[in-house]
Parts: C-alpha cells; structure tokens; sequence
C-alpha cells in the first residue's frame, strides 16, 4: 500500500499530477479541493494517497491531509459510490462543506455534483450522518486558499485545460464547454477557471 509520497512536482494536469519521488514518477488523481492549494511546479509536495487496485488499472488519489483521505475513505464506502465518483464529490465542494451538507441532510446541494442524482444524495446521507458525527468544521481539515496558479500561456489552453478537467471529473462536455465559456476572461488561468466553475455549479 503507498499511503504517503513526498517528492517533486513535474507537472499538474487538473485532475491529475506527476510527482517523482527517487527517481520515480507517480501518477495521482486529486480532488480540486485539494489540487488548489499543491505548490508550483518543480517545488517540493508531501500527498497522502490512497491507493487502489483493479483488474485494468492501479490508480493513485491523492490528498493534502490525512483527514482529507480519510473522508475520501468514508465517501466511497457508500453504496453505489466508487473512486471516481468520490473524486468528483470533493472537487465540487471541500471536505469542510461536504460534511457540513450532509450534517444538514442538505440534499439539494449534493444533486449538483457530477454523477449525484437524488437517490445517491439521498444514501450518501443515511449511510454517513452516523459515521461522520464528531467530524466538526473546525481545523480537522486545511483551509482552502488561494494556491499559486497553473502555467498557463495562452487563454485557448487554459480554457482547454479547464474543459478537460471537468470532465475527468465527471461533468457533461457540454455542459463543461457552456459553463467554460460563459466565465473565461482573458487574464484567467485553468486553475481560476475551475474553481470558479465548480462554485457555479454547486
């Protein structure tokens, strides 16, 4: 099991990461919660990983906190939840706010993450109101702040980049390409593209 990596940067792809840790590349798959706050390329990263194999693919997921991985643990426990899906639910809102939502049953905030319809919103609640009891919003979790931006050198490709990730993230492509193009700016990076997608949308 590879629960932890510290290393090196080399690249940040939205949702995903390359960090070379002795001289090996790691491939990790991050919510957006916590791709925000990953420092610049060629800087030094310390990610708690959770690690899982299957039949075609052994995938990384990666983290900025234990508590952060821990949730993420919790969140694909649920019935009819898997990585993937869990990926998506805290990109579209931080662990804090997840918590908070379904401490509060709030049931209509969770249908806008991608891949949550009314039923799953509904399981994700029973299933881990109990298990999240204690949790808190206090500082069991990092808080989210602005992070430096990604390399972004031209508009076209930070708009790109931003479709991209919404869809690895589980998003409609065109509902990626609407929500894009009605908030691109030209001085926008992809990273500020996403975040302020993902707010639009939940």
């Amino acid at each position: 099991m590879i629960g932890r990596l510290r290393g090196i940067l080399l690249e940040k792809q939205p949702p995903e990461l390359l960090i070379e840790v002795n001289g090996i590349g790691y491939e990790v798959q991050m919510p957006m919660s916590c791709f925000y706050e990953l420092p610049n390329v060629g800087e030094e990263a310390i990610i708690y990983t959770h690690f899982v194999v299957r039949e075609d693919a052994q995938l990384l997921y990666g983290f900025n906190t234990v508590k952060e991985r821990a949730l993420f643990r919790e969140v694909i426990k649920a019935n009819g939840v898997g990585p993937k899906l869990g990926l998506g639910i805290l990109s579209g809102m931080t662990a804090s706010q997840f918590v908070a939502s379904v401490e509060r049953e709030d049931i209509s905030t969770l249908v806008k993450l991608p891949g949550v319809g009314k039923k799953t919103a509904e399981r994700l609640v029973v299933e881990m109101k109990d298990r999240l009891k204690g949790w808190g919003m206090g500082d069991l979790f990092t808080p989210h702040t602005d992070a430096a931006p990604l390399d972004a050198p031209v508009q076209s490709n930070a708009e790109e980049e931003a479709i991209s990730a919404l869809l690895a993230l589980g998003y409609k492509p065109t509902q990626a390409s609407k929500v894009i193009a009605q908030l691109a700016k030209p001085d926008m990076t992809a990273e500020q593209l996403i975040r302020d997608a993902l707010k639009s949308m939940v």
